[in-house]
């Protein structure tokens, strides 16, 4: 069953149920205030009776007295002696009390019965005089008129209720096929992406109304640009990962060749096959490190690291790098406790110090500094380089980025994961980098990380 069906069987059976009860209502109050009439009419008609009433001295009714009285055409009306004798009835064809239980009750009592096949109200009213008892007054109004009435009411609301089940349901159709026509697009334009495998579908906004379907069309065109976005970053990352894997395996396989064909080993082979071995080893490291970091389970050993200790080993590693080359030094340092993995900050400031040094100009320099701002502490990493180009400068953090043109990998060098794997372990940490490059001038990587917290000590 169709969500447009359902939505229009349930307003259907709602409005329905509200146009019964209100029926019920309707009908109920209307035969209740209609009873209520006859019962006051039947009331005064027997005070005008029994007003009129005289009796003679052997307890008989004056039948005279009612010569004048003229009663209503469905109104009937019955007097009986002490000895169950009908001695006044109008109209005279009916013989039979018109309530027999009313007849022998010895107090007033009102009751609807079956008279000659006519619907009755009757009100039974005992007579008495000083002397006693004389008789009993039956006074009857046929309901007749009252039926017909109640007959035509009910059919009034039974046919208004299913002309308005009707158009409600005419009506939800109608409307709930314009609301949810966007659903149906959304459907189709679903279907088409999954046959066509073409994620650079949306679905149109235009007509969109600013409802619940509006946002869900939104939230999926959003969802679908998230899809193409990591579809195109996971075909660039096979692409970059087999771009990566066929230097080394060439090496590898040319180096095999060649001891196949001197047959014997040569150590020279043997240490270009165990150099390349390393750098599969490495790239698999880097991309395991790097899919626990996105996943947000990269293991970190947190405790208080003193930052100015770890920028200090970092600097004397980097500066047996840097050589004669260049100029490594550092212009700033504060005693900085941060709470987080101490290898893993190691390694993010080596990669950065890293290709700082490594794509600085010859004679130039590379500077460090570590500072306090506020509740942070403040890495900096400046080269004098060539820099990196501003349409660049977005995807730097990246895997396997390339977008550099100034900047050249050599054979030896990294696969392009160190500022992704630096990116990662900075934000586990709670923490943020951001870079800062003029081509021509340099580059300046900032890495900011939350102080350690000192508990108050007690007085």
């Amino acid at each position: 069953m169709s969500l447009r069906l359902r939505l229009t069987l349930l307003y259907t059976s709602l409005l329905g149920g509200v146009m019964l009860l209100f029926s019920v209502l309707v009908y109920g109050l209307v035969s209740v205030v209609l009873l209520g009439q006859v019962d006051n009419t039947l009331v005064q008609s027997a005070e005008q009776i029994i007003e009129r009433l005289q009796v003679n001295l052997a307890n008989q009714f004056d039948i005279r007295s009612l010569a004048n009285y003229q009663s209503t055409e469905n109104l009937y009306f019955q007097v009986w002696g002490v000895d169950s004798r009908l001695q006044i009835s109008r109209p005279n064809r009916i013989r039979n009390p018109l309530d027999e239980f009313g007849r022998l009750s010895s107090r007033p009592l009102l009751k609807t019965t079956t008279v000659e096949q006519d619907r009755m109200r009757v009100l039974s009213v005992p007579l008495r005089t000083a002397r006693g008892p004389i008789g009993v007054l039956q006074i009857g109004f046929s309901l007749r008129l009252i039926d017909i009435a109640q007959r035509t009411l009910a059919s009034v609301l039974g046919l208004l209720t299913v002309s308005s089940m009707v158009l409600a349901a005419v009506a939800t159709w109608l409307i709930t096929s314009q609301a949810l026509a966007p659903l149906a697009t959304v459907t189709r334009v679903a279907t088409q992406i999954t046959r066509a495998d073409d994620l650079q579908r949306r679905i149109p906004e235009k007509t969109v109304m600013d409802d619940e379907v509006g946002a869900l069309i939104r939230a999926f065109n959003q969802t679908l640009e998230r899809l193409e976005k990591l579809f195109n970053t996971q075909r660039r990352f096979m692409a970059d990962v087999s771009h990566e894997l066929r230097t080394p395996l060439t090496v590898i396989k040319g180096n095999v060749g060649l001891i196949r064909h001197l047959g014997q080993t040569d150590e020279e082979s043997l240490a270009s096959i165990e150099t390349e071995v390393d750098r599969l080893t490495r790239l698999v490291g880097d991309l395991l490190l790097l899919a626990q970091a996105e996943s947000g389970r990269i293991p970190l050993d947190r405790g208080p690291v003193e930052l100015d200790t770890v920028l200090l080993e970092v600097f004397q590693q980097m500066r047996l790098l840097a050589g004669e080359r260049l100029q490594l030094k550092v212009v700033e340092i504060d005693q900085v406790q941060v709470m987080g993995d101490r290898d893993r900050l190691k390694q993010v400031f080596l990669n950065l110090v890293g290709n700082a040094v490594q794509y600085a100009t010859t004679g130039g320099q590379v500077t460090l500094a570590l500072r306090k701002v506020g509740q942070q502490a403040q890495v900096l990493i400046s080269d004098n380089g060539p820099g990196i180009p501003a349409e660049d400068l977005p995807h730097i953090f990246e895997r396997f980025y390339r977008g550099e043109k100034s900047r050249k990998r050599s054979g030896s060098g990294g696969f392009g994961l160190g500022l992704s794997i630096a990116y990662w372990i900075v934000r586990a940490h709670e923490g943020t980098i951001d870079v800062n490059s003029q081509e021509g001038k340099g580059t300046v990587f900032s890495v900011w990380l939350p102080l350690l917290q000192q508990n108050p000590k007690s007085n």
